[in-house]
């Protein structure tokens, strides 16, 4: 049995094998030592290899699935070795012959499929990147979906393109892999390296006609070799780990960079599109928007978010059917009860075709049917939106699959075909049979008895059983001779003392039958089984269109749903360089400060442009909002783009084709990069690739450096963003004076966000506009923050020191000149003389009658009043 296992290992030594003894999923040698140290499970001894103990751990077969995803989640792959005969089976071979077995599956971070091992909400994206001379191109599939599609891009897009789709696993050619690795690192995916011939694009053209059973892909597009190699890696290494049998594909799709908003990843990082700083989906913008009730709908909206579209048309398309939904409130509300009852139609069709499913996918299949036969006939309106109008024609011609599943399969099936009894009674009159054989035998017996009795004549008849005759028939001895006289169908088995025992060939048919009726019941629900997965996947094409449509139906809804309760606006899109929001609001921060009862503040922002850029320049202090007020309209511009609603009272924006945002930064130690290098970076990244239509938010450039240095940076960057790129921008900083440029550069405004001084302190009002600051308010924020009195008081001190500087004293002799070591004695605040402290020292409240206590009360009240 070791041998076999070394043989079987030897073939994937860079995967954790899961051996199959039986109930268990064993390991050994080095794997033992890893699982059982990752999987935090008790790790054994089981004989000897070369004189030495071999290490050995296992999991149940029926609980692996959370074993595999611990594994997985910690960087591992698995290779599934099943048992491929019985123990009987192997014993005809040989007395001492070892069961085969063999790895029907290579379970990988891009390759999985259980719901278990799965985020129902998002997609598992494995991807591939090919590079041939000067051309490249990404390739992505969702096995759990049947999703593929295609990209040609530059190696110097990798990065955004990997960011957007956040695949679990990158597949790269050897040669090239050092190379790629710190860019797959940077987004989370797992490199997975393949021999060159897999990236073949000859190779890859056959292999994909194979698949799709076609002669030419011609059909589908016209790829590149590029293209045609990255789709042809995927399939490749699909074949290698499902050993054969391959997912159900739809046919591949291209994306065209030019019709997406492009957004790198220190952008949709920045901007916790999909994910918070924390690399949590709560924060992030996803969180606060989703509405969806579908699976499918939630990874769709994923998708959109992740991918704004410039296309004109397509955006307005999918605005309609939010809009027309929004108005039309109980559609709503009808639509999305139904598609609260939809299953994740695509991944139960996924695992049928890898033959990994059970009842319960069939089930949700049908579930899935007859909900959209009912979408289908509530959007069955002749003023219906295109785009629903569309997704409701695909909802239909399903019935009879429907019915097919409707009348074999029960309400609730069990999990697993092995289980069986998820074929409906009265489907099959063999299967009733067998099942009444199994579940009611002994009633069976008892009418056969009856039977007998009454035909022989004999009451006393009965019919027993034990484990040497089996079922038998036993009169009294006083009626052996009538029951010997009748042999032509009495057949004699056994005489005893007091009793004589007989059979006939009904009873030992009767007997073969209810000894082998569970078998017999379970082989005809397998039989059903694979004649509806069959039936299924002949329908495979539409009905993968069906789980489109209703995806798209469910985001429409629920864009819709948030867009009337958050009460959101219809943006006007169109082709010019616009960009004026009314009453923007941040869809994240709003619904933290409502969660807290608080108000959120709405403000206006104007980046309408023709010739020029249209920049604002904003300055306040700290904590007032400037940070705020950036995200929101590079999130309103994406959510607009994306079709839905946005977060305005009124919104007029011109297609943007680029956001970048470079807001806040950590530093990239790892790279050795500090936090100025790495704001450095990503600044250089936007005014390298902006045009004149790109959307760029700027927060505090230059602040990690020198004053001088980073104030010249900053001017430099903002002239460069005017006069090269063009584009709309908005640039807070608190480097007053910068404010000047409003007055040499046309398409430069001035604007702040406001605040209000009370008695030392700062009120933040969180309303911006035009017009500039005229301080920053650091030491009123430093003292909010909680600094030691001695530190706000030391710093008002340098501050005012640092003011008269400016208006003429030297800025470096005032410095020098400064008492830097008068704050090793903390200064004690001046205290002024307290009347109302004094009057109440005086006062001894024993001594006071009830009417001398007003009086006090009263002089008190006096003496504290300015």
């Amino acid at each position: 049995m070791m041998a076999q296992y070394l043989e079987v290992k030897a073939q994937h030594p860079d995967a954790l094998l899961f051996y199959r003894m039986g109930d268990f999923y064993e390991l050994f040698f080095d794997d033992a030592v890893a699982a059982a140290q990752a999987l935090d499970i008790a790790l054994t001894k089981r004989g000897k290899h070369e004189d030495q103990d071999i290490p050995m751990c296992g999991v149940p077969h029926h609980a692996a699935e959370g074993y595999l995803l611990t594994l997985i989640r910690k960087g591992f792959r698995v290779a599934i070795a099943e048992q491929m005969e019985t123990p009987e089976q192997a014993k005809k071979r040989g007395y001492k012959a070892v069961v085969q077995r063999d790895v029907v599956r290579l379970v990988t971070p891009g390759t999985l499929t259980e719901d278990a091992l799965l985020d129902a909400r998002r997609h598992n994206y494995l991807a591939a990147y090919a590079e041939l001379r000067d051309d490249a191109a990404l390739a992505w599939a969702d096995i759990s979906t049947g999703q593929i599609r295609v990209m040609p891009l530059s190696r110097a897009r990798l990065g955004p393109e990997l960011a957007r789709l956040t695949p679990r696993e990158l597949l790269v050619n050897d040669a090239k892999a050092e190379d790629i690795r710190p860019i797959a690192e940077d987004m989370g995916a797992a490199l997975t390296t393949l021999a060159p011939s897999s990236f073949d694009s000859q190779a890859a053209e056959a292999r994909l006609c194979a698949l799709y059973k076609v002669a030419s892909l011609d059909g589908f597009g016209q790829f590149t070799r590029a293209e045609r190699a990255a789709l042809g890696a995927l399939v490749d290494y699909l074949d290698l780990t499902q050993r054969g049998k391959l997912p159900l594909l739809q046919p591949p799709q291209r994306d065209h960079a030019e019709a997406l908003v492009q957004i790198d990843s220190a952008t949709r990082r920045n901007l916790e599109l999909t994910q918070s700083l924390s690399g949590a989906r709560d924060g992030a913008l996803i969180h606060a928007i989703d509405r969806t009730v579908t699976a499918a709908g939630a990874r769709l909206l994923e998708r959109r978010l992740s991918s704004p579209s410039r296309h004109l048309d397509t955006i307005l398309a999918r605005q309609s059917a939010v809009t027309h939904l929004r108005t039309a409130a109980r559609l709503r509300s009808d639509l999305r009860a139904a598609l609260k009852t939809v299953p994740d139609l695509d991944r139960a069709l996924s695992r049928l075709a890898l033959d990994r499913a059970g009842p319960r996918d069939m089930a949700a299949i049908r579930n899935a049917l007859t909900a959209a036969q009912t979408i289908a006939a509530q959007l069955d309106t002749p003023d219906m939106p295109p785009l629903l109008a569309q997704a409701a024609t695909a909802l239909t011609g399903h019935d009879t699959l429907r019915d097919a599943l409707d009348t074999a399969l029960v309400a609730d099936p069990p999990l697993l075909a092995r289980d069986g009894g998820f074929i409906a009674p009265g489907h099959d009159a063999d299967l009733d049979e067998a099942r009444q054989l199994r579940d009611e035998g002994r009633s069976v017996i008892a009418r056969m008895q009856a039977d007998y009795a009454q035909d022989t004549g004999i009451a006393s008849l009965k019919i027993k059983h034990n484990n040497v005759l089996g079922y038998f028939i036993e009169v009294t001895a006083t009626h052996a001779e009538k029951m010997l006289a009748r042999g032509e169908r009495y057949i004699h088995r056994q005489t005893t003392a007091n009793q004589v025992r007989f059979t006939t060939v009904d009873l030992s048919e009767m007997e073969t039958r209810i000894l082998n009726a569970g078998a017999r019941a379970l082989e005809i629900e397998k039989q059903h089984f694979n004649e509806l997965r069959r039936a299924i996947l002949e329908h495979a094409a539409p009905l993968a269109q069906t789980a489109r449509a209703l995806a798209e139906i469910d985001l429409a809804a629920a864009l819709a749903e948030i867009a009337q309760t958050g009460d959101w606006c219809a943006p006007t899109l169109d082709t010019s360089r616009a960009f004026t929001i009314t009453g923007g609001r941040h869809p994240v921060v709003e619904a933290a400060l409502t969660r807290a009862g608080q108000p959120f503040i709405a403000n206006d922002c104007d980046l309408s442009a023709t010739d020029t850029a249209a920049i604002w320049l904003l300055t306040g202090p700290n904590m007032a909002g400037k940070s705020t007020f950036l995200r929101q309209n590079a999130l309103i511009a994406i959510l607009a783009q994306m079709g839905a609603h946005v977060p305005a009272s009124k919104a007029h924006i011109g297609l943007v084709s680029q956001v970048f945002s470079r807001v806040g930064a950590s530093d990239d130690l790892a790279r050795g990069r500090s936090t100025f290098m790495v704001e450095m970076v990503e600044t250089a990244a936007i005014l390298n690739q902006a045009d004149d239509r790109a959307l760029v938010i700027l927060d505090e450039i230059g602040r990690g450096t020198a004053t001088y240095d980073g104030l010249s940076i900053a001017w430099a960057t903002l002239e460069h963003l005017h006069d090269i790129n063009r584009s709309r921008a908005l640039f807070a900083t608190h480097y007053h004076e910068m404010t000047a440029l409003a007055g040499r550069l046309a398409g430069v405004e001035n604007a702040t966000v406001t605040v209000k001084e009370w008695n030392g302190d700062v009120i933040f009002l969180h309303e911006v506009k035009r017009g500039a600051a005229d301080r920053s308010y650091g030491v009123q924020v430093a003292r909010l923050a909680g600094l030691p009195d001695a530190v706000i008081t030391r710093a008002r001190e340098v501050l005012s020191a640092l003011e008269q500087g400016n208006t003429g004293t030297n800025p470096k002799t005032m410095i020098d000149d400064l008492p830097l070591f008068s704050a090793a004695r903390a200064p004690q605040p001046a205290t002024k003389p307290d009347p109302a402290r004094e009057e109440l020292a005086r006062i001894n409240p024993d001594e006071l009658s009830p009417r001398e206590a007003l009086d006090a009360l009263y002089r008190l009240k006096a003496l504290s009043t300015p």
